[in-house]
C-alpha cells in the first residue's frame, strides 16, 4: 500500500558499544541503501524504565547519534530524529488507547519479562503497560511497512498489526464508502477492474489468500492512483473500510554473534563491554586482560577454543586462516593466550578507526549534530502529521 518504509529506534540509556553495532548498526547502514529509513531516540522509551534518572537519557541523547553517524548512518539517506520532539506520537498513542483492550497490553511476553529482569525499580506504572502501545504508535504515524526486530519483539509487530486492524475496523468507515471503492475499481481500466473483481470475490467467498496477495500486487502497480482511492481499494478488498492506518511486518534481522569480554552477552549491566569509540589503549588493556581456558594455567598447557571467550571473538572478527592458526596453536600450546588475542586487538581497532574518525567532525562541532536532527523532526513530524490529519478525520475529531 505504501512505499517500503523501515521504521527503528533505540532508547539513549548510556554509551553504544559493539554488540549495539554488530545487532543493530550494521543492520541500519546496510537497510538504508535499500529502503526509504526512518531512525529515532526512544527518550520516551528510556522513562518507562529510567523515570527516576532522567539525567542518564539526557546525557545519553546526543552521545547515541554521534555513535550512529559514526557507524555510518547516513542522514542523507536516512532520517533521524527524537521520539519527544514530534508529539503527534503521543496524540496518537493516546488516541489507540481508546480501543486498546488491556488484556491485549497484559499479554505481550516481554512485559512480564521485563518486570522480572528489573526487579529492583517499581514498574508497576502506568506508562510500563502501556510501552507496547506506544512502540505501535511510533509506527503505526510513519505507515512504516517493515520493522527489523530479533525473534522476541515479533509479538509487538503482531500487536501493532491488530491495533491498526482494529482503528480501521471500526473507524475506517468513510460516508459513501461503497460508492466512492466502486468509481475507484472503475479507475483501474477494463482489464485490471475485471481482474481486481475477480480476485476480490475469490478471497472473500473462499478465503484464498493468494488472490489477496495478487490482488495487493495489482493495485502495488497502479502508480496514477491517487493515495485516498489507493487506500479505499486495499479496504474493499479485505471487506473493510478504508485503511487509514497500514499493518507493518517484522522484518527479522540478524542477530549479534558478538559476545562480551566474559563470554556472556555483551551488556553494560554485566561490566563486559567495549565502547564503539573507546580509547585504543584501553581496548587494548580489556582484551589481554580477557579470562581465557581455565585449563591453560601455564604457558605450556594445551587449552580448547571452545572453553574460551577470546575464540568467542575470533568467531566474528578472524579470517579462517587465523581461526585454523588458534585451534592448532591452543590445543597443542604452541601460542601463548597473549599471541591469541593480538589478532582480535588489530580487528577490533581497525573496525573502530572509521567509526572516530566519522565521530570526530560531530565533536568538533556539536551543532552539526543539532542541525541533523532539526532536519530530521522536520521531516518525520510532516509524516507524522499527514497521518494524524486521516485519523483525526476518522475519529470525528476535525472540527470547522
Amino acid at each position: 500500500m505504501f512505499a517500503n518504509r523501515v521504521l527503528s529506534g533505540m532508547r539513549p540509556t548510556g554509551s553504544l558499544h559493539l554488540g549495539h553495532y554488530h545487532g543493530v548498526l550494521k543492520n541500519w547502514v546496510e537497510m538504508q541503501q535499500e529502503f526509504e529509513c526512518l531512525f529515532f531516540v526512544a527518550d520516551w522509551h528510556a522513562l518507562t524504565t529510567h523515570y527516576d534518572t532522567p539525567q542518564v537519557i539526557e546525557q545519553s541523547v546526543w552521545e547515541m547519534v554521534i555513535d550512529w553517524l559514526a557507524a555510518g548512518v547516513d542522514p542523507a539517506r536516512a532520517t533521524l530524529f527524537i521520539q519527544s520532539r514530534v508529539p503527534e506520537h503521543a496524540e496518537l498513542n493516546l488516541l489507540l488507547s481508546m480501543i486498546t483492550p488491556l488484556g491485549w497490553l497484559e499479554r505481550i511476553p516481554t512485559y512480564k519479562d521485563q518486570q522480572e529482569k528489573l526487579s529492583s525499580k517499581d514498574l508497576s506504572t502506568y506508562g510500563f503497560l502501556g510501552y507496547p502501545l506506544l512502540m505501535s504508535a511510533d509506527v503505526l504515524i510513519y505507515r512504516a511497512t517493515q520493522v527489523p526486530v530479533g525473534e522476541d519483539q515479533v509479538p509487538h509487530i503482531e500487536f501493532t498489526r491488530e491495533i491498526a486492524r482494529r482503528f480501521n475496523h471500526i473507524y475506517g468507515r468513510e460516508p459513501g464508502f461503497e460508492e466512492k471503492a466502486e468509481a475507484a475499481v472503475k479507475k483501474l481500466g477494463g482489464k485490471k477492474s475485471k481482474l481486481y473483481k475477480e480476485l476480490r470475490t475469490r478471497y472473500q467467498e473462499q478465503g484464498d489468500d493468494e488472490a489477496l496477495e495478487s490482488a495487493k500486487a495489482l493495485l502495488d502497480e497502479q502508480q496514477s492512483l491517487s493515495l485516498g482511492d489507493r487506500e479505499r481499494l486495499f479496504g474493499f478488498l479485505e471487506g473493510s473500510g478504508k485503511m487509514i492506518l497500514s499493518e507493518p511486518q517484522a522484518m527479522l534481522t540478524k542477530e549479534s554473534k558478538l559476545l562480551g569480554l566474559d563470554g556472556q552477552k555483551m551488556s553494560k549491566s554485566y561490566g563486559n563491554t567495549i565502547s564503539l569509540r573507546e580509547d585504543e589503549a584501553v581496548v587494548t588493556k580489556k582484551i589481554r586482560t580477557m579470562p581465557t581456558d581455565p585449563a591453560r594455567i601455564r604457558r605450556t598447557d594445551a587449552g580448547d577454543p571452545e572453553r574460551c571467550p577470546v575464540w568467542k571473538l575470533h568467531q566474528v572478527y578472524s579470517s579462517d586462516e587465523t581461526k585454523e592458526w588458534v585451534q592448532k596453536g591452543c590445543k597443542s600450546a604452541g601460542i601463548g593466550c597473549i599471541e591469541c588475542k593480538q589478532p582480535v586487538i588489530t580487528a577490533v581497532l581497525d573496525e573502530q578507526k572509521p567509526m572516530r574518525e566519522r565521530a570526530q567532525q560531530y565533536l568538533d562541532d556539536p551543532t552539526l549534530v543539532r542541525n541533523i536532527i532539526a532536519d530530521g523532526c522536520e521531516k518525520a513530524r510532516k509524516l507524522a502529521g499527514e497521518t494524524m490529519r486521516d485519523v483525526r478525520e476518522a475519529m470525528g475529531l476535525s472540527y470547522s
